[in-house]
Order: structure tokens, then C-alpha cells, then sequence
């Protein structure tokens, strides 16, 4: 892939270990266990953000923004529009900061992430059913209740919250040679790829896209961000229709690869991941580990691979289908 021209409008090594500082206390460091039969080989290792507190990787980039935020700001609350688990992260984050919260979820949203959202004490608004008619809806209520608005993706501080994983597999994996990251709007390659590049640059980064939602693909193949017109997969949490700017610059700028990966494919990998490396994860946290393994033998000499759980909120009835092959 073409390298963008310059980094100097990227999230900064320094944005991200000073995330990694004002995170501390809210943000869990999660494990990164081998997925092979000798932990100690080189092959697929998993990065566990599926056991993050709010059972995903998003209140990384959550809290690091909110805990940006002046007093006036918070004390007038903050809103966002998220498939799920970025609205999650927000109002556990807002609720240990004491802060209102209200989040735009698309009306086709999962209960187990509108109860989870509920459950940290934020307001629920539904608002059609992609990413920019939520969006637009809490711009809306956002200027209309003068509240500050949180993007799931599309931020700096967002980002360079998500680039502290990259720090964490790095300490803990020194020899990693891939890592493999599932791509919605982008926050999370764009900033592990942005952690990673700066302190090992050979380590290859690739991002994995559901084939009925390959925003980012087309975006990088016509060279600027695009527009899908639809998107469909079992991954609610990879359909954004359209990358951020800032992510597609990060993107094109860093990350080595992305490709797609097939609702049959992360399926099969959800259970793989429950039968054989006891982990639960909901088919968007599995997208990653099903592109990995139809790339790496589990078992290899070749180097050590990571791929990235990056969410656990599925219900039991949904987990229970997708075990049985529904």
C-alpha cells in the first residue's frame, strides 16, 4: 500500500502514551493470551479486549477524551451515537465521572448494548438505522441541550485513547511481526497502527473489514473516504457506511493491509473462540481472528500473530444460535 504523504496531522506517539497515563484507573490492561498449544511457540496470540470493563476496547478512547474535558463541559453532559459498545464505554465513563450522558443507537441495535448503556445510567435515543442518521440526531440534541459530543471514531483524543493497546502488545509481545485489527469507522487501527509504526515500523498492521461492509477497502482503492449506499453482516459493530477523514489519513498513511472477511468466517471463528480458546466473543470482537486464521497456521515457526477480541457483549440467545449454526 501507498504510504499518504507525511504524518504530521497523525495522532502522536506522545498523544498516545499520555493516554495511556489519563486512562489509568477507568480502562483495564487486558491480557494477551496464546491461541496456540504451546504458549510458549510462536503463532496466534489474542489481545482479550473482550474482558475490558465494559466488554470492549472503546472506553480507551472514551475515557481519554472525557477526561480532557473541562469542568464547564462536563457539568453540561456529553452525547454520542454508537451501534453499541463506544455508548457503553461512554456512559460507564460519564457514571464514574459523575456526568450526564445520552447516546443515539440505531434503532436495529442489540438489547444486550441498549440495556448495557442504560445500565451506566445514560439516556437512550433511537435514531434510524446507520451511522450518519445517528449522528445527526445527536448533533441535534447535543446543540439543542448544549452538551459536548463524544465521536466513536472520528477524534484525535478518541484515537490516540485506542492506540494504547498498541503499547500493551508491544510490552507484552516484543516479537510480534502482524497484528490483525477489525475496522468499523477506524478509531482502533488508525490508532494501534499509529502506536505500533513509531516504535517498531517492520511490525505489519492489517485491518479486517466484514465483506458487507468494506468501507474502508473502497475508500482506499478510490484514494479518498466514500460513502456506502448499504451495508449488511453479522457484525453490527463494523458497519459504519463511510471512515472518518482523519481515519482514512491514518489509514492510508500506516496501516499495511486491509481485507474482508465473510459472515461464514466469523461465525465459524465465534465458535472457535468459545469452544477452543474459551473466550466469548460477539461477532464484530471476532472479525480479526477470523482473518488470521485463514492466513496463519495456528501452530508456526513462522512469528508471532495478533489478533485483536475486541468485544464480548453478545447476548446468551445470540451466542447460543451462532454456537448451533443459525
Amino acid at each position: 500500500m501507498t504510504r499518504a504523504a507525511g504524518t504530521r496531522s497523525l495522532v502522536s506517539l506522545d498523544d498516545i502514551t499520555a493516554a495511556a497515563s489519563r486512562i489509568a484507573g477507568i480502562a483495564r490492561r487486558t491480557p494477551l493470551l496464546s491461541a496456540t498449544t504451546d504458549p510458549n511457540r510462536a503463532g496466534l496470540w489474542l489481545k482479550c479486549e473482550n474482558l475490558q470493563l465494559t466488554g470492549a476496547f472503546k472506553i480507551r478512547g472514551a475515557a481519554n477524551m472525557l477526561r480532557q474535558l473541562d469542568r464547564e463541559a462536563l457539568a453540561r453532559g456529553v452525547i454520542t451515537y454508537s451501534s453499541g459498545n463506544h455508548g457503553q464505554a461512554m456512559a460507564c465513563t460519564a457514571r464514574l465521572l459523575g456526568v450526564p450522558a445520552v447516546v443515539v443507537m440505531p434503532t436495529t441495535a442489540p438489547s444486550v448494548k441498549v440495556d448495557g448503556a442504560r445500565s451506566y445510567g445514560a439516556e437512550v435515543v433511537f435514531a434510524g438505522t446507520t451511522t450518519i442518521e445517528r449522528q445527526l440526531e445527536a448533533e441535534r440534541i447535543g446543540a439543542e441541550r448544549g452538551m459536548t459530543m463524544i465521536p466513536p471514531f472520528d477524534h484525535p483524543w478518541v484515537i490516540a485513547g485506542q492506540g494504547t493497546i498498541g503499547l500493551e502488545i508491544l510490552e507484552a509481545l516484543p516479537d510480534v511481526e502482524a497484528i490483525y485489527l477489525p475496522v468499523g469507522g477506524g478509531g482502533l487501527v488508525s490508532g494501534v497502527a499509529a502506536a505500533v509504526k513509531r516504535l517498531q515500523p517492520a511490525v505489519r498492521i492489517i485491518g479486517v473489514e466484514p465483506a458487507g461492509a468494506p468501507k474502508m477497502t473502497r475508500s482506499l482503492a478510490a484514494g479518498h473516504p466514500i460513502t456506502l449506499d448499504t451495508t449488511s453482516s453479522i457484525a453490527d459493530g463494523l458497519l459504519a457506511v463511510r471512515p472518518a477523514d482523519i481515519t482514512f489519513s491514518h489509514v492510508a498513511a500506516l496501516v499495511d493491509q486491509v481485507v474482508t472477511v465473510s459472515d461464514e468466517e466469523i461465525a465459524e471463528s465465534v465458535v472457535w473462540l468459545a469452544r477452543e480458546a474459551h473466550q466469548v466473543v460477539e461477532p464484530s470482537g471476532a472479525a480479526a481472528v477470523a482473518a488470521a486464521r485463514a492466513r496463519h497456521p495456528l501452530d508456526t515457526d513462522a512469528g508471532y500473530v495478533v489478533a485483536l477480541l475486541s468485544g464480548g457483549n453478545v447476548s446468551p440467545d445470540r451466542l447460543s444460535q451462532i454456537l448451533a449454526g443459525l
